[in-house]
This record gives C-alpha cells, sequence and structure tokens, in this order.
C-alpha cells in the first residue's frame, strides 16, 4: 500500500466515533428491538389459537421473515447499484465526508420516523427499514474509504479494530437504556411505545455522535477534475477500471471471491438471527436482547484478539480459522432447539463477528494497491459486501418461504462459508508462492 502517515489520535477517535454512532442501529433496529417489535406485530392467532405469520403486503401475502429478508435484500441492492456513483463523484470532488453526512442524516431520520410505526401501517415500516439500511450502508462506503487515508499499512489492523471496538461499545450503552424502556417500562410505557421510543432514540444518537466524526475528519482533496465520462455513469467506468487492475492482482482477485461468499453467511446471519429466536425457538424479548448484548461484548475483545492474531500467523490464516469456525456456528444453530444452546451459538457468534468484519476490512486496505482512488477501490469492495448480502439474504427468505422452516435456510450459509473457506485457502496459498 501507500506510505501514508497515521493520522492524530485526535482524528483517529473521530474516525471511530462514527462505528460508535451508527453501531446503535445495526444492534437496536436490525439485530434485536426491531425484529423482535417486527415478530409481534406481524404475528397473529385465529379463534382455534393457531399461530400464523403470514401478513399482505401490497396486496401479497407472504411470511413475515421472508417480507423481512426481501426488503434488507432490496435495500442492500439499492446501496450496490448507487455506490459507484457516489464514490466516483466523492473520488473526484473530493467531498467524502458530505456523502457521509447524507446517507448519515438519512439513515438516522428513517429510524426517528419508525416512532410511528405499528400494526396499522406495515408499509411504512418496511419502507422506514429500507431506508435506514440505505442510509446505513451508503455512509460506511465513505467511513470505510477514509482507513488507508487515516492509516499507515501497519497501523491499519489495529485502527479498524478500533472501529469496531467503538461500535461495540457504543451500541451496548444504548442498548442498556433502550433494554430499561423495553422490559421495565418506565412512566407506565406500553410494550410498543417503549419499543417505538427506542427506534427514535437510535436515530437521535446516530446523528448526534456523528458530529464528533464530521468536525474530525478531513474533508478530502479532489483528485481531479477532467471526467472522461459523466458523474453519473464514471463511477461504473471506474468500477471498471479497478475490476481491471484487480484482474492483474491475483492475490487481491481471490481475496474478493472469498469475501463475497463468506459474507453471504456472515451478514444475513446478523440479520437473521434475532427472528431465528423468536419464530424458531419461541425465545422471549427480553431474553433475545441479552443475547443480542452477550455477542456484542464479547464481539469486542473478539476484534482485538483476531488483530493480534493476524499479527503472529497473518491475516490469511486467521480468517481461514474464523471461517472454520462460522462453518460449525452454523451447523450447531441448525440443531439448536433449546435456550442454553441459543446462548452457547450467540456466545461463539460474539467472538468471530467483529474479528472477521474488521480483519476483512484492514486485509483489503493492506493489499489492494497504491492508488488515489480509495473510495472507488472501497467502493468495489462494498458492492461486492452488498451484492453477497443481496444473494444471502433472499437465499434465506426464499428457503425459508418454500419450505416453510427457517433451519433449511441455514444449510445454504454452510454451502457459503465453505466455499469462502476454500477460496481463502487457495488465496494464503499464492500469497505465500509471492512471498517466497
Amino acid at each position: 500500500m501507500s506510505e501514508t502517515i497515521t493520522a492524530s489520535k485526535k482524528v483517529i477517535n473521530g474516525w471511530a466515533m462514527y462505528d460508535w454512532a451508527n453501531s446503535a442501529y445495526a444492534l437496536v433496529v436490525t439485530s434485536t428491538i426491531f425484529p423482535a417489535y417486527y415478530d409481534a406485530i406481524t404475528t397473529s392467532k385465529d379463534s382455534a389459537g393457531n399461530v400464523s405469520h403470514l401478513v399482505t403486503f401490497m396486496g401479497i401475502q407472504i411470511e413475515s421473515a421472508s417480507l423481512y429478508n426481501y426488503s434488507i435484500s432490496f435495500a442492500y441492492l439499492i446501496i450496490a447499484l448507487m455506490s459507484p456513483i457516489l464514490s466516483s463523484i466523492a473520488d473526484y470532488k473530493g467531498n467524502k465526508k458530505s456523502f457521509m453526512k447524507f446517507f448519515c442524516y438519512l439513515g438516522g431520520i428513517a429510524c426517528c420516523a419508525l416512532f410511528w410505526y405499528n400494526k396499522t401501517n406495515l408499509p411504512l415500516g418496511i419502507i422506514c427499514c429500507i431506508l435506514a439500511a440505505i442510509g446505513y450502508c451508503g455512509s460506511l462506503v465513505f467511513y470505510n474509504a477514509y482507513l488507508p487515508e487515516i492509516a499507515s499499512d501497519k497501523d491499519q489492523d489495529d485502527v479498524s479494530a478500533k472501529g469496531y471496538a467503538y461500535g461495540y461499545i457504543g451500541s451496548v450503552i444504548l442498548q442498556l437504556i433502550c433494554f430499561v424502556f423495553v422490559m421495565i417500562k418506565p412512566f407506565r410505557m406500553t410494550d410498543g411505545f417503549a419499543a417505538q421510543l427506542s427506534f427514535m432514540m437510535v436515530g437521535i444518537w446516530w446523528i448526534g455522535f456523528a458530529q464528533i466524526t464530521f468536525k474530525r475528519l478531513p474533508k478530502g482533496t479532489p483528485i481531479g477534475n477532467d471526467l472522461q465520462h459523466s458523474l453519473l455513469v464514471n463511477g461504473f467506468h471506474e468500477l471498471k477500471k479497478v475490476w481491471y487492475q484487480v484482474k492483474e492482482l491475483p492475490i487481491l482477485k481471490k481475496y474478493l471471491v472469498s469475501y463475497f461468499f463468506y459474507s453471504m453467511g456472515v451478514q444475513t446471519v446478523m440479520l437473521a438471527a434475532t427472528l431465528f429466536g423468536s419464530q424458531v425457538l419461541k425465545l422471549e424479548t427480553s431474553k433475545l436482547i441479552i443475547c443480542i448484548l452477550i455477542i456484542q461484548i464479547v464481539a469486542i475483545g473478539g476484534a482485538y484478539l483476531m488483530a493480534k492474531l493476524s499479527d503472529r500467523y497473518g491475516n490469511f490464516k486467521v480468517l481461514m480459522f474464523v471461517v472454520v469456525i462460522w462453518i460449525l456456528v452454523c451447523i450447531g444453530a441448525y440443531f439448536t432447539t433449546t435456550e442454553t444452546e441459543f446462548y452457547i451459538v450467540a456466545t461463539i457468534v460474539g467472538l468471530v463477528m467483529g474479528g472477521i468484519q474488521s480483519l476483512s476490512r484492514s486485509t483489503y486496505a493492506r493489499i489492494m494497491p497504491e492508488t488515489k482512488d480509495t473510495a472507488s477501490f472501497f467502493s468495489f469492495f462494498d458492492v461486492t459486501e452488498k451484492i453477497a448480502i443481496v444473494i444471502g439474504m433472499f437465499s434465506f427468505g426464499f428457503i425459508q418461504q418454500i419450505t416453510g422452516n427457517m433451519r433449511f435456510s441455514i444449510v445454504a450459509l454452510v454451502i457459503f462459508f465453505f466455499i469462502g473457506f476454500i477460496c481463502l485457502w487457495f488465496t494464503n496459498k499464492q500469497h505465500n508462492k509471492q512471498i517466497a
């Protein structure tokens, strides 16, 4: 990579604070309270006591979990199509921060709007869920692109891990506050109002703490004003240029293929775990929240542990090890039937969740070529991840829809992780040859 000098501690901490700000969305909205709230208001019983998860959306009757999975998949597809355009503009105009702000505010406001979501207006909940996901993912395109600009090659693993650690700490703090509202229900709150208030707090937290990031991060320097194509299509040409460079870099190419497959599994597990716990294992909301809190707390140590292991054993070997653990996690989840078993699986997920995300990002930053087009390269990385999530979430929802059993969806995740491991093995082999 380039000879970037690591920025001051103030800038690094400011960058990491965005993880603190937006991870509240990832925990409260996508992982705990919203899925549980969504499941509660979309579940019905007939006169005989039979439970149904069928809902009607745009005139179509569908399983509520499948609708949720399809909605998230659609959101990630939108951002995958948008990010090449946005990153192109950001690179040439030097305004990464402006786009970070736009998507941050979009996501934060969408979370606040969920305050008015209830069982009488399902479309509002789905639309806000999609917009919040777009805001979250869109801002991360530019947040990640800052990493190689503010951290030297040798510091990127630690800086990346710091971002994830800040995110886990910040999200746990807000989750505990929301937990008080949902479980204790002070001021005679109803269950619904406590959840709705939590969604609004996420939006305020996200936008509020992001101001620290926006104040400390550099604006960015334009890298050129003469475009060969219009701004609307230039990003796709930039992706094409990146792809041509990737094809000439065998290690980077193999790594991206492996990342594509194991990301299908990682992100789908994170997005679908709560619905699995509530619909398949019939766990109460309080137990699900406790479980996710355990994951977040363990993940803080996991992110730093994987960074230290990578220093000793190398990034690729550690990633292979972590993917094997993910395979075992999915197999364990398939056979999980009790609350205790779910907690054990969740704890292991926490250990490897932060590690694989942090190490994946820093590994990419480390092996990508020296370039000023960091946003374009990270857009390519981001598009790879988002398309993986689209396929992963769609597969998960589709398999559940046609089989009526969410456990069968887990089998697909095992296959994704296995392919990712095989590709990582070849990547590591190529990497060792290059070193030799």
